[in-house]
């Protein structure tokens, strides 16, 4: 659990560097915005790590606009709907698309 803690900055800090500037490159949305959506994503994906029933290496997150996409793979359906509900929880989040598949 503590080693959770501890890589969640690193883990942030990570998904930041690795996406920076992309989306206002190509023209999609205000730097403000980016920003803001690399906020949502960034805490979606920390409440991921911070919850047991969700595999946050499995599943991929992205936000355009306050729309927050989830794609991967969940064991089941309570993963997939705990993936949705934690992602309902982080602020700014204006809309959720689920379209994470579940392996058989």
């Amino acid at each position: 659990m503590n080693i959770r803690k501890a890589m969640l900055p690193v883990f942030a800090a990570l998904v930041l560097a690795t996406t920076a500037g992309c989306a206002v490159m190509r023209g999609q949305e205000t730097v403000g915005a980016y920003v803001d959506d690399a906020a949502i994503t960034t805490a979606v994906k920390g409440s991921f790590v911070e919850n047991k029933m969700v595999d946050a290496a499995a599943i991929s997150v992205e936000t355009l606009n306050g729309t927050v996409m989830l794609s991967g793979f969940a064991k089941g359906s309570t993963e997939k709907a705990t993936a949705e509900t934690l992602t309902w929880k982080v602020k700014g989040v204006k809309q959720v698309k689920n379209e994470i598949a579940i392996r058989p």
